[in-house]
């Protein structure tokens, strides 16, 4: 991992997947954000021991909202179980 995304510039942390869903995933912190980039730009599609690798960059505000929806759904059904509303077409 170092070795392919080091040619683009210094590397602050790599962090693998290791849980079930997150098997097969890594972030890469890069010291600056223009290195970050150039990875994104160059790296993504590239082919490694027969698989291709999709760089994205990490977007915060997009995963809170995921967050958020998740929560409110959660909600939402802890409510239609305490009143016993059912979504269910009769």
């Amino acid at each position: 991992m170092y070795d392919i995304f080091g040619k683009y510039g210094a590397i602050r942390q790599i962090r693998i997947g290791t849980n079930k869903d997150t098997r097969g995933t890594a972030f890469v912190v890069y010291e600056d954000i223009y290195d970050a980039k150039t990875a994104v730009d160059h790296l993504s599609g590239f082919n490694v021991a027969n698989r291709y690798l999709i760089v994205l960059y990490y977007q915060q505000a997009k995963m809170s909202k995921k967050f958020d929806q998740k929560k409110k759904e959660d909600e939402i059904t802890k409510m239609q179980e305490k009143y016993g509303v059912s979504t269910k077409d009769k």
